[in-house]
């Protein structure tokens, strides 16, 4: 799959940790690789032995200098048939990384990681820059670092993936990060274990904040929670006024259908967006690759972003303002759905950037292709969990709207996000096979390749249908 969020990893070498940030390589995600040079000590610069120098490395080659953040090259794939490694090391050259092979002082390290060759070499070549460079940092003291990525997570609220810079951060440190404050109520590590306390280059997912921070935002623990609080406000209130000024290109928007007719007439469109995503990094990627879909005859605003399910105040905002609704891994509610449709609101979801990307920009020159979109069959809570000896979890479910049908696509929704999407495996009433189950009546759903269940989930069918254009 594609890498869409930064991942934080740390593993031990020989008694010594060192910390892995995973930026994605799409050419939208570029604010999530600067944040990664920034926030890093040396950067693993990843390139493929048969693809060589792409614009993303290149990119990412020059976040890494303006940082000023030494660059170890993993030069990976090389057993592929069609890799080229001395032509990579020459495209290297080319950007100033003249390896040491060539008399420069770039370390290159060969790999072909699939198959587990070159990943000690390379950890050996992190340890020796450290010692080099002389990378320490004072673990005690109040914390202080950078927030990675953030979520609105159900049941356990807003979550923030931190990276510690100095000192130690624990259970129970009023904390303010960005606008967003409150008290550490739990942490957890790269491995899902629950932590009492995190030091230096230690990556946590830290719960207890009042609401989501920005990815980017720097994290401080706090004497008290009182001056968290008063911090956080502070800064809330600054970021509400400046969002009330909104952008100032919204004005009367067009439907996506509609632009190609406009911009025949001679006329500027502007196609009004409303944003949503499923977490912070990805919404500053999505919103920055569409900006650079702008040309003279369109023009993009965006009414509003956010993280989070599409709601009914997103609804409501996008049929004001005649905006189009877009959804990144995220979806509607139900009553948001119904909404929609009585308003006439567009809502367009998609999980993968690019899709998303080559659709708004075939709307934006005029040659839309064949829509389809996804209509929703059927919608059941999970309301209890089995656990069936070599057959996994089966959701308790009552069917809250339409039919659920065995065999039919289907996916799951957690607070509005996609978690995961496959297909229908078993479909049960009182333990006898159904082929259907209505609206009104309990059910047993065994899924694919999915058994991370909880109640309150939302299971929903669906179909695609190829939309009649007019």
């Amino acid at each position: 799959g594609i890498t869409q969020h930064i991942g934080a990893y740390q593993v031990d070498v020989r008694g010594r940790k060192i910390t892995f940030l995973d930026t994605p390589g799409h050419a939208a995600f570029t604010k999530m690789r600067a944040r990664g040079a920034q926030v890093t000590d040396i950067v693993i610069l990843m390139v493929a032995a048969d693809d060589g120098v792409m614009p993303q490395t290149i990119e990412a080659i020059n976040h890494a200098k303006a940082a000023e953040v030494p660059i170890v090259v993993a030069l990976n794939k090389i057993d592929k048939e069609n890799a080229d490694p001395q032509r990579v090391l020459s495209q290297l050259a080319e950007h100033e990384l003249v390896p040491e092979s060539w008399g420069g002082d770039t370390i290159v390290v060969e790999m072909a990681a699939q198959q587990g060759l070159g990943i000690d070499e390379i950890l050996d070549q992190l340890l020796l820059v450290a010692e080099l460079e002389e990378l320490t940092a004072n673990p005690t003291g109040r914390a202080k670092g950078v927030v990675l990525e953030a979520n609105l997570d159900v049941g356990r609220g807003p979550v923030a993936t931190v990276l510690v810079d100095k000192g130690e951060l624990k259970v129970g440190d009023p904390i303010v990060a960005g606008a967003a404050w409150g008290r550490v109520r739990a942490m957890i590590n790269d491995k899902g274990e629950q932590v009492k306390s995190a030091g230096p280059s230690t990556p946590v997912q830290v719960l207890g904040l009042q609401s989501v921070p920005n990815a980017g935002d720097e994290f401080r623990s706090a004497s008290d929670e009182k001056t968290a609080r008063t911090v956080g406000e502070a800064r809330e209130q600054r970021q509400r006024l400046k969002a009330q000024r909104g952008d100032a290109r919204v004005q009367k928007g067009v439907k996506l259908e509609d632009i190609f007719s406009q911009i025949q007439a001679g006329e500027v469109a502007t196609l009004n967006l409303v944003l949503k995503a499923d977490v912070q990094g990805s919404l500053e990627a999505v919103t920055e690759a569409l900006r650079r879909l702008e040309r003279d005859e369109v023009k993009l605003a965006f009414v509003h972003r956010g993280v989070g399910g599409i709601t009914e105040n997103d609804i409501s905002l996008a049929a004001t303002t005649n905006a189009t609704l877009i959804g990144f891994n995220v979806r509607p509610d139900r009553k948001a759905r119904d909404m929609a449709d009585t308003e006439g609101v567009e809502i367009r979801t998609y999980e993968i950037i690019y899709k998303l990307l080559e659709d708004i920009e075939r709307a934006m020159v005029g040659m839309l292709a064949p829509e389809f979109e996804e209509v929703v069959t059927g919608e059941a809570e999970v309301r209890e969990i089995f656990r069936v000896p070599r057959i996994g979890a089966i959701a308790g479910c009552y069917v809250r709207s339409g039919t659920i049908t065995r065999g039919s696509k289907v996916r799951f929704l957690r607070d509005g996000a996609i978690i995961w999407k496959g297909a229908i495996q078993s479909l049960k009433r009182f333990k006898e096979d159904a082929r259907e189950v209505r609206e009104g009546f309990e059910c047993g759903i065994g899924l694919t390749d999915f058994q991370d269940l909880r109640q309150g989930d939302l299971i929903e069918t669906f179909e695609e249908r190829e939309i009649a254009r007019v």
